[in-house]
């Protein structure tokens, strides 16, 4: 089989190229850069803690000590403290409670560290200055020519275009892409400096400093590493010129406001403006071409999460091209990319484009209704930490490869397509691990949750009372999966059996080992019967 072309070099496509490796798909990669990255603290992205840890798993670096998660979060209304949260500890990251800090890294950083994963991985290969200029395919594969010092024919067995909100690939097959150009505009400054804020991310409203602009003014302040913060001004609308001078002003006007005195030192480091585009594809694939990231949607308001959806682009795009290159063309598996991320992403963009009238207006209902301020900052608040209509990640409940009619299913805390909680599992070896470094090894998950195992040896349960019948029935399922055991899982109880996708999405949750229910929901999560070659078994990068 030919190798999955990715058009586009930044950390969508090679995100996906390193999911591919994961899942013993060879890629190639076509960079129209020279293979490095402009270091630029004013460009950064917050990762949830379940794309953080993709990102984690695929790198083999623990991203936390390169970028801040934070210990809170603060919402300020002139000189009042709206509202706040407290993360569970930052210094132990995302698995030491129930509300675990977002992860806030500069994206040349994040970049640079898939950039060093590749290095090596004899599954990818990275072409530098290649710009794609054309794109044929047929029933069996797909063609792609490329110009610049090398320009070649590639051949693939998919194409994916990872290459931004210009994209060529899209472009190139005639999608249209509707959509609002410049929702918003923020000025943008990252400085060293000493703030009252500690480890915490703040949205100020409406300084006391500052009352011309969209509601009085509006700031963000997210920390990084190393004393170094990312300030965001929101602009009012229009398009006059950000310049030095201004940026400046805004900068020295902003750590005055905050240190209620006179303005502290500060190194500026970076500037820059964000501009805010509301787009989405009209179709995310044809034949055998795929879309991806800022390629097929811009969604960039009230946060900085438009590459967190990228990457669950990847996530949920590489576990399905999986079975599709090793075992053979798949429509329904591969037609769910579409119907599964577009309705999430679409949602997102259909919620924060009814909110921002709302949000940004300088009357109407808040003049009215007592406590509208509230709850604006608290959907603003939902916007920048990921929470939400506006900013949570969306579930595949109605996903078409969602299971019917399942007889033993029960309901736990996750909903059905929601993302799994890590939990700490007992690996096939005997070994502990955690649920999440489990994912995207071109396997489904079975999940047993078997209270008081934790504390035996496996070789002392591993034959008793229901593991023989659930190993057997594992063993059966129409693709590889992996058997797993939890002492718990939330709002599960004992002997519950939950079936995990690659994606770490649940398919179902069931009460005890129902073989008939498991496969039933094995094969509709994978679009149908699937032909797996003999021998297949689940990848062990």
């Amino acid at each position: 089989m030919d190798p999955v072309i990715i058009v586009g070099a930044g950390p969508v496509g090679l995100t996906l190229a390193l999911a591919l490796a994961r899942q013993e798909v060879p890629s190639v990669v076509l960079d129209e850069g020279p293979g490095k990255d402009e270091p630029r603290l004013a460009r950064t992205v917050v990762l949830r803690e379940d794309t953080a840890a993709l990102m984690e798993r695929l790198t083999g670096v623990p991203l936390a000590e390169a970028g801040a998660r934070w210990a809170g979060w603060r919402a300020i209304r002139r000189k009042q403290v709206m509202r706040e949260v407290k993360f569970d500890d930052a210094a132990e990251g995302p698995e030491s409670g129930t509300n675990p800090a977002p992860l806030h890294i500069a994206q040349h950083v994040l970049t640079g560290a898939l950039r060093a994963a590749l290095v090596g991985e004899p599954l990818v290969k990275v072409a530098v200055d290649s710009r794609l200029d054309a794109v044929e395919q047929e029933p069996s594969g797909v063609t792609a020519h490329t110009r610049g010092p090398k320009g070649t024919w590639w051949r693939g067995s998919y194409l994916v275009g990872c290459d931004g909100p210009r994209s060529t690939v899209r472009k190139l097959l005639d999608i249209r892409f509707p959509g609002r150009t410049a929702v918003e505009r923020h000025a943008v400054a990252a400085l060293r400096a000493e703030l009252p804020w500690g480890g915490e991310a703040l949205l100020h409203r409406m300084p006391p400093w500052r009352t011309s602009g969209p509601s009085g003014g509006e700031v963000t302040g997210r920390p990084l590493p190393d004393g170094v913060w990312r300030l965001d001004w929101l602009l009012p609308p229009g398009k006059d010129l950000v310049t030095p001078e201004v940026l400046v002003a805004r900068v020295r006007e902003t750590l005055a406001g905050w240190a209620d005195g006179p303005t502290p030192p500060y190194e500026l480091l970076d500037t820059g403006v964000h501009t805010v585009h509301h787009r989405l594809a009209r179709r995310w694939r044809v034949g055998r071409v795929f879309l991806a990231g800022d390629a097929a949607h811009c969604l960039g308001t009230l946060g900085t999460h438009g590459l967190d959806e990228g990457l669950r682009d990847a996530d949920n795009l590489a576990w399905k091209l999986a079975p599709a290159w090793h075992h053979g063309h798949h429509e329904a598996l591969l037609d769910s990319y579409q119907a599964e991320r577009r309705a999430v992403v679409s949602a997102r963009l259909r919620a924060a484009d009814q909110a921002l009238p709302l949000l940004r207006g300088g009357g109407g209902l808040r003049a009215y209704v007592p406590g509208s301020a509230r709850g604006h900052d608290a959907l603003l608040m939902d916007g920048h930490l990921g929470q939400g209509a506006i900013g949570g990640p969306g579930s595949y409940a109605a996903s078409p490869l969602a299971p019917q009619d399942l007889e033993g299913e029960v309901p736990v805390d996750t909903p059905r397509g929601g993302q799994v909680v890590d939990v700490r599992v007992t690996a096939e070896d005997g070994s502990f691990v955690r649920l999440r470094d489990r994912l995207g090894r071109n396997a489904l998950l079975v999940l047993l949750i078997a209270p008081g195992t934790g504390v035996w040896e496996r070789k002392h349960w591993v034959t008793a009372g229901i593991m023989p019948r659930l190993v057997a029935a594992v063993t059966a399922l129409p693709y590889p999966a992996e058997l797993l055991v939890a002492e718990s899982y939330p709002g599960a109880a004992a002997h519950s059996v939950l079936l995990v996708r690659p994606d770490g999405h649940l398919v179902t949750a069931l009460s005890g080992v129902r073989p008939a229910d498991l496969y039933a929901a094995a094969e509709a999560a994978l679009g149908g019967p699937v032909k797996v070659q003999a021998g297949a078994a689940a990848g062990s990068r």
